[in-house]
């Protein structure tokens, strides 16, 4: 029985995908706040509470599956010692997705994804 595959394909190749993925979770952890397409911003969401997640948690073995996801010691140093510990008592929803006004050359639904 076929299933159906989790996520959205973006019209790229998986490890194109996984690029763009930790790319937006990066500057997402760097910046606080980004804007992007909605539906990237949707995808986004998943894949960063995750990883919030396992930094609330901060140990040797946490940072380096961190450091694994991000491959930007200043993202994930950020991530496990400011951003981490901020939603120590927080059980997920730890970003939101704000709609914007549509892109002008393309008119794409657009987004802004922050931390709460």
């Amino acid at each position: 029985m076929n299933k159906a595959k989790r996520g959205k394909k973006f019209g790229r190749k998986r490890d194109e995908r996984t690029a763009l993925m930790r790319g937006l979770a990066q500057a997402l952890v760097l910046h606080e706040k980004i804007t992007t397409s909605e539906a990237k911003a949707k995808e986004l969401r998943g894949y960063i509470e995750k990883i919030v997640t396992k930094s609330k948690k901060d140990t040797v073995n946490t940072r380096r599956m961190i450091a694994r996801d991000f491959r930007d010691a200043k993202a994930a140093k950020k991530l496990v010692s400011d951003i981490g510990p901020r939603y120590k008592a927080r059980n997920g929803g730890y970003t939101r997705i704000i709609k914007r006004v549509p892109r002008r050359t393309d008119s794409a639904k657009m987004a802004v994804i922050e931390f709460v």
